[in-house]
């Protein structure tokens, strides 16, 4: 009999299972293999990135309230790629084509400013965004696809009993077990995909809520100017 288990067991490995499958469920297989690198690939990417945009973003704002002078400032960081210095020359680009004139609009003024630097915060989040809705769509589509695989393949199970005329177990567990793997490997992909979406989104709504208590900060700076113009 121990032989016999050791060849069983070796016929329930992953690569067994792999190789066992008829070529449905091996491309669905390979598809939510596929998948899942494509996932992990997004997380170590983006979960990187936005670390070490909090981590600049928290020495920009430090650095600009210690400025003394904006422009100079600006000046210095005006290549930099961090959203929030993208929102820092929108306003300046803003605040200097409405203050060169003679006479100044102030309330215009105002209204621009706040537009330019909500639009470049707007673009920022939507670049950092880019990517994030694969992760939702890996999330809650692999699952399905995953069952899908194991449905077909129980039904392959079913019909090799049939035709055999054996149901004993030695006959029907390979083919259940070549069908639930289909099964965990949607949920392999499925499972991290959903944990990463939440925790990155929130990463970028914490993005998001900086760019904007800046850009009111800045505001607030470039109104007050104004008003001793």
């Amino acid at each position: 009999m121990t032989p016999v288990l050791a060849t069983d067991a070796a016929t329930m490995s992953p690569v067994a299972l792999f190789l066992q499958a008829d070529i449905v469920v091996k491309i669905v297989m390979i598809g939510l293999i596929a998948a899942s690198v494509w996932t992990w690939s997004i997380i170590l990417v983006h979960g990187g990135r936005l670390r070490r945009i909090q981590s600049r973003s928290k020495t920009f704002e430090k650095d600009f309230k210690a400025a003394e002078d904006i422009d100079n400032f600006y000046t210095a960081h005006r290549q930099s790629d961090l959203p929030i210095a993208k929102v820092l020359g929108a306003g300046v680009g803003e605040w200097r084509r409405s203050t060169s004139g003679r006479t100044i609009d102030r309330e215009g003024t105002r209204s621009r400013l706040a537009a330019a630097m909500a639009t470049a915060a707007g673009a920022e989040i939507d670049r950092l965004s880019d990517r994030l809705n694969i992760l939702a769509t890996v999330g809650s589509v692999a699952p399905f696809v995953g069952l899908f695989g194991t449905v077909w393949g129980i039904m392959r199970a079913f019909t090799n009993i049939a035709a055999q005329q054996n149901t004993s177990l030695g006959v029907v567990a390979p083919g259940i077990a070549e069908a639930l793997f289909a099964t965990a490997l949607g949920l392999f992909a499925a499972i991290p995909a959903v944990i990463a979406y939440n925790r990155l989104t929130h990463g970028v709504n914490r993005i998001e809520a900086r760019l904007h208590r800046f850009a009111d900060a800045f505001h607030g700076t470039l109104s007050r100017e104004l008003e001793t113009d």
